[in-house]
């Protein structure tokens, strides 16, 4: 896995809109008077969902100005965590865990539909420009495994096939359905419940 990169090609100016704006005052409500820098998390998590999935230095820097905290210490926070991401990923970020739970379950194989589909290299914006991918650390969905991330929906229980499918259907515009792409109920064994069926006696 590769390390993060911050983009050379950085903004000059950032501004939280209006609406973010009323989100951010009504979030900093909530930390005890002089505690408003434990803020910091989530209003970086606002600006990258403001500037098209990724942080500029700009915007961390205004955001220092609002928590009134040094710039180094929101830079801090945003290298430290791989949430955040530092340079342009696409309206289409897939995070592709290759922990060792998916990565016996074939996580590779969904490395290699990226590929194919995205990009030969992750971190790496595709040709049209809307998508990237990368592989990262556990996303704590192991019972489901192999899987990968898009955006904010886990798709689960892939194989190469299935990953292609996905792949295929946010290229083309669309959405598809996350969750198991075994039709299971959330973490509920393969092969269905074999406890606690009985509720009489349960």
């Amino acid at each position: 896995m590769t390390l993060r990169k911050i983009s050379k090609n950085q903004p000059e100016n950032f501004e939280f809109t209006e609406e973010n704006m009323s989100k951010i005052k009504n979030i900093i409500s909530k930390y005890p008077q002089g505690k408003k820098q434990s803020a910091v998390m989530p209003l970086l998590y606002i600006a990258q969902e403001q500037n098209d999935n990724w942080i500029p230095l700009s915007a961390m820097k205004h955001i220092g100005k609002l928590l009134e905290m040094p710039y180094v210490k929101v830079y801090e926070v945003a290298t430290f965590y791989t949430m955040y991401n530092l340079s342009p990923v696409g309206k289409n970020f897939i995070q592709v865990c290759t922990t060792t739970p998916c990565m016996i379950r074939g996580a590779y194989k969904i490395v290699e539909a990226c590929k194919e589909k995205i990009s030969k290299n992750e971190n790496e914006l595709s040709k049209d420009k809307n998508s990237s991918w990368m592989e990262v650390e556990c996303l704590g969905a192991c019972i489901n495994a192999p899987m990968m991330q898009i955006n904010d929906d886990y798709y689960e229980d892939l194989d190469k096939d299935k990953a292609l499918k996905i792949l295929d259907q946010i290229i083309s515009g669309k959405k598809p359905t996350p969750g198991s792409y075994k039709g299971r109920l959330n973490s509920e064994p393969e092969n269905n419940r074999k406890t606690l069926l009985d509720v009489k006696n349960a």
